[in-house]
């Protein structure tokens, strides 16, 4: 027997759980999928203890789908996203400059959050939909598309009719492999750590960027961890100096971990077990398919810098809910204009992140110090400064 939907969403990650509540919330049945299913708690192994800026466009997307409620109370506000080049001949502060969201915007540049948070309160909005059924632990195994449904095929034996299938399955989709869509895809032989960490001196919402070589060392502020000031970390560095690292002893990781953090927020102590993800960027040759969207991971990767990653997801579901009606559903036209409507803009902020990438990649001395001269020119331009504001925060 075949269960028909209007959409099957393939990938429980925080975009897939999104896309479910979207639609749901929309009036749309909905089946979510997920062959693993979702770590809600930050103290289990596995958790994504990596963190989330939803920036300020991204905060109607999760309102529409009755998210930006559950989140709220939650949420850390940002006020203030600070660069710092710490490129000279040693790993101190010698450029500082704050990007004030007050310059653009009456609200924060956005809000930060944990991502097994989002997984956990996303999981409970989806169980208050009754035309949502979310199913962790089952994947999808099989899909067929012709010109009026898609066939999918779970692994519990399931099929399912579905008229629009969003494929929200990661870097590595396989519906994406299934439809035959390519990728073109940029390695940097950089990896990133992630962790949380406490300190003594507050970070007061603001946002931080260290750049020297390797990649950015990036501080994220969180709620208070056990009455003490807390912030999120990626670490950014080549591969072979990431697994050195995370093979030292804690004490020493921790010793390190200040050197590169220039001592901004006093000793920083490791306060969660790290996580290694590898760094690339990543678009797939086309956002669409017969009666399938790509969107999230499946459609582009980037670094973790400037939080584009799950903004720009975001950004992909508000565009298929604009363009999803009940009569033209999962049809060539509207995922046609899907396609040309996302695509264009995402290559454009891909690059973009491409070239901060590689800029904070850069080793040698005197490159470095071109790049502290570029950043402290830019900020010095005000109209400039409020440009790359309103740019990254999606105003423009």
């Amino acid at each position: 027997m075949r269960q028909a939907v209007d959409v099957l969403v393939s990938g429980g990650g925080v975009a897939g759980l999104a896309a479910a509540a979207a639609f749901g919330s929309a009036g749309y049945r909905v089946i979510c999928t997920d062959p693993a299913p979702p770590v809600t708690d930050g103290a289990a192994p596995g958790a994504d203890l990596r963190t989330t800026a939803f920036l300020q466009p991204s905060i109607p997307v999760l309102d529409a789908a009755g998210l930006w409620q559950r989140l709220e109370p939650h949420a850390m506000p940002l006020q203030v996203m600070r660069i710092v080049d710490a490129g000279g001949a040693e790993p101190v502060a010698r450029i500082t400059h704050d990007f004030d969201a007050a310059d653009v915007s009456a609200q924060p540049f956005g809000w930060n959050l944990p991502n097994w948070l989002l997984r956990r309160e996303f999981v409970a909005r989806l169980a208050d939909l009754p035309n949502v059924d979310f199913r962790p632990g089952i994947a999808t195994s099989r899909l067929f598309t012709r010109e009026t449904e898609a066939l999918v095929t779970l692994s519990d034996g399931t099929r399912v009719s579905a008229r629009l299938v969003v494929a929200a399955d990661g870097r590595h989709s396989p519906v994406r492999r299934a439809l035959g869509i390519g990728v073109q895809t940029t390695r940097y032989g950089q990896k990133a750590l992630a962790f949380a960490v406490t300190h003594p001196e507050p970070h007061g919402n603001v946002s931080t960027e260290i750049h020297r070589s390797g990649g950015p060392f990036t501080l994220v502020p969180l709620p208070d961890h056990q009455g003490r000031p807390c912030s999120a970390v990626v670490w950014m560095e080549t591969g072979p100096e990431v697994e050195r690292l995370r093979a030292l002893p804690r004490t020493a990781f921790e010793a390190e971990m200040n050197i590169r953090s220039c001592g901004l927020f006093g000793w920083l102590e490791q306060a969660s077990p790290l996580t290694v993800w590898p760094i690339i960027t990543q678009i797939a040759e086309r956002f669409d398919g017969q009666r399938t969207a790509l969107m999230a991971e499946a459609a582009h990767v980037v670094p973790p810098i400037g939080a584009q990653g799950l903004n720009m997801s975001l950004a992909d579901l508000a565009a298929l809910i604009d363009l999803a009606k009940p009569e033209t559903l999962g049809e060539a036209a509207p995922l046609a204009a899907y396609h040309r409507r996302r695509w264009p803009e995402v290559r454009l902020r891909l690059a973009g992140v491409d070239a901060l990438n590689r800029a904070s990649m850069i080793a040698p001395r005197p490159l470095r110090d071109l790049r502290a001269a570029t950043l402290h020119a830019l900020y010095s331009l005000a109209p400039v400064r409020r440009g790359l504001m309103q740019l990254g925060i999606g105003m423009r």
